[in-house]
């Protein structure tokens, strides 16, 4: 059966390029795809709207509210949430060694996964994402827990089982027991997922995940890259995130991160690689010409990654970049946190941040991005990452939105009757947004989450 929304909505069809529609009807079929997308102007308007209000499959927005599409978030490392906000101002020697590996290995206990991805899985829905790329651990059975709790709780998620097979770097209370057998579980954990996603409307995606080149024998990132090719599935991993990834990867092949990632089959359309702050041109031009995508992570890079990622550079050379939380390196469960952060760490880019230095000299001009294409990053730029068709209002589209609300008293996003134009009540939106302004999430046009 279908149903209709009706209300005013935000969206951005192209790269930092709004577009409003005030009062319209999304009409979505049965499989949560959007068949019509009416403006009042148009002459079917009032019939369409009539009759749905007649059969009761019609949800509208109160005023002050609006919809704006699912965000989609490219970088989760899903067993880290427990750790979201602690050791953050340690190295990430110690950051990894003493937290993250740890509570990691933890996960070979299947009721305490259960705990910690239920939690986030409705805390990610209740910020309005409806899209998750998730890391899991090296665990099969827990891994396909959290595709099964994404599956029941009605988010859309490509979830990787974790590779990490290199005894020289990696502890040795937690990697994967040898090659073969990672490579062996990768295969498994991909034909159970594709069993799973059988009878799951919205989707749930498996996906190849060496952790990064550094915790992963030649033999694993080969195997890896063939499983890919064989199967034709996602691919997930960091790419030359900070001086220390950068320079490891350098010193074992004598080339960088992309080249050596493209070698081994791992850069592919439907790859997506985070961070990426050191990517050159040529390991732009690799990422072009393979239609392999960045998971721009800017708060989780100000703490770890030694660099701003170019933003503007990279999507000017023609770079695909969604935007993802990296859950825990970054410190917020929240797309519009990051993609606040995404904003301001590209003016800090641009302007630089040595007052020692002459301004000439201090920063990388022409680098500062809008909100507007923030907003497109969470949304659009993510669908184009994942290769779905996902993040706008259009048709054929999948219907996944956000209905906010800024009248709510714990909250309110007031404009005083002065700042009334739809960018501002955009950029207002996009920049004090809190979980109580989301009052409801649809994904594949199925409620999946509600204040009301």
């Amino acid at each position: 059966m279908k149903s209709l929304f009706k209300g005013s909505l935000f969206h951005t069809p192209s790269y930092g390029k709004m577009e409003f529609i005030e009062d319209a009807l999304i009409e979505v079929n049965p499989n949560g795809i959007i068949e019509k997308l009416v403006r009042k102007e148009d002459s079917n308007y009032n019939q369409l709207l009539k009759e749905a209000r007649q059969d009761g499959l019609v949800e509208e927005l109160k005023a002050g509210q609006y919809f704006l599409p699912g965000f989609i978030d490219l970088h989760v490392h899903a067993p880290q949430w427990p750790q979201v906000g602690v050791s953050l101002d340690d190295p990430l020697n110690i950051w990894l060694d003493e937290c993250t590996f740890p509570l990691e290995a933890s996960y070979k206990d299947i009721e305490f996964a259960k705990t910690v991805y239920q939690d986030l899985v409705k805390t990610l829905l209740a910020r309005g994402t409806t899209t998750v790329l998730y890391f899991a651990t090296i665990h099969n059975e827990a891994s396909l827990e959290l595709a099964k709790i994404c599956a029941h709780k009605g988010q859309r998620a490509f979830v990787g089982k974790v590779v990490m097979d290199d005894k020289n770097t990696c502890p040795d209370f937690y990697r994967d027991e040898s090659t073969e057998i990672a490579l062996a579980n990768t295969e498994k954990f991909i034909k159970d997922v594709r069993q799973l996603a059988k009878n799951v409307k919205q989707g749930v995606y498996p996906v190849v995940t060496p952790r990064f080149v550094p915790s992963c024998t030649d033999e694993a990132l080969r195997g890896l890259g063939q499983i890919a090719q064989k199967y034709d599935v996602h691919v997930q991993s960091h790419c030359s995130e900070g001086d220390w990834q950068d320079n490891f990867v350098k010193e074992r092949f004598g080339k960088r991160d992309a080249e050596v990632l493209e070698s081994f089959g791992l850069l592919r359309k439907k790859s997506v690689m985070a961070h990426c702050n050191f990517l050159d041109e040529v390991g732009a031009d690799i990422f072009i010409k393979n239609h392999t995508a960045i998971g721009h992570c800017p708060l989780s890079n100000s703490y770890f990654a030694n660099a701003v990622l170019p933003v503007k550079r990279l999507k000017e050379r023609g770079v695909t970049i969604g935007l993802g939380t990296d859950i825990s390196a970054g410190f917020t469960p929240s797309l519009y946190d990051n993609l606040r952060h995404a904003v301001v760490s590209s003016r800090m880019l641009e302007d630089g941040v040595d007052p020692a230095k002459s301004p000439q000299e201090r920063g990388l001009a022409s680098s500062r991005i809008s909100a507007l294409e923030a907003f497109y990053l969470a949304t659009r730029g993510g669908g184009e990452a994942l290769d779905i068709p996902v993040g706008t209002f259009e048709v054929g589209q999948i219907c996944d939105l956000q209905v906010i609300d800024m009248s709510i008293d714990h909250n309110k996003l007031d404009q005083f009757n002065i700042f009334i134009k739809p960018q501002q009540i955009l950029e207002k939106i996009l920049y004090l947004t809190t979980p109580e302004n989301i009052r409801k999430v649809y994904v594949q046009g199925q409620l999946v989450h509600s204040r009301d």
